[in-house]
């Protein structure tokens, strides 16, 4: 795995969809990300990934990233759409090839003594972290590319997993981007 990974482009192995980043600043009240959620809904718009927390430091707003599935409507529809709602202050789209994204995955993993080994390479050459352990299972963090978190996944399929979480992606425009954003 490099050192670098590359941005995801749009596509995943097994879901050959053109995807959109939006990130979207609202205002953190209560309702909105379920009014986010409606709206979408109502229009038959899909969401691939959605992830939300406090932007900045200050706890006013909250920065919504959507990635939403270009198939079901066109872009401009879903930001005309968003920027109708009261609480969305300001909508960027980001584009894939522009874009910094990366994604957490958590998975917690039986092993036994004579698996433990090959499981801890996976994790190292993922570059994945190890952030609980006990005599039976091992509880695993990655950081990455939705790619990479893709690639991790498919590694670990060869072992009993008790669970694996993903949080949906966050993105940043890279820096060279940000000026004309």
């Amino acid at each position: 795995m490099s050192a670098t990974p590359e941005p995801f482009l749009g596509a995943i192995d097994h879901t050959p969809v053109r995807h959109h980043i939006l990130s979207v600043l609202v205002e953190n009240k209560a309702g909105v990300l379920a009014r986010i959620a409606g709206l979408f809904a109502r229009r038959g718009f899909n969401i691939y990934s959605l992830a939300v927390a406090p932007a900045e430091s200050n706890a006013r707003f909250s920065r919504v990233t959507i990635v939403v599935d270009a198939e079901s409507a066109p872009l401009e529809q879903i930001v005309g759409q968003l920027d109708k709602l009261v609480n969305v202050v300001a909508i960027s789209d980001i584009s894939p090839k522009d874009a910094l994204e990366r994604e957490l995955l958590l998975a917690t993993i039986k092993t036994e003594v004579d698996n433990r080994t090959s499981l801890l390479d996976i994790i190292a050459n993922a570059g994945a972290a190890i952030v609980d352990v006990d005599a039976r299972s091992v509880t695993v963090m990655l950081a990455a590319t939705p790619g990479g978190c893709d690639e991790f996944e498919r590694a670990l399929e060869s072992y009993a997993r008790v669970e694996l979480h993903r949080t949906g992606r966050v993105a940043l425009p890279r820096l060279g981007k940000l000026a004309s954003a």
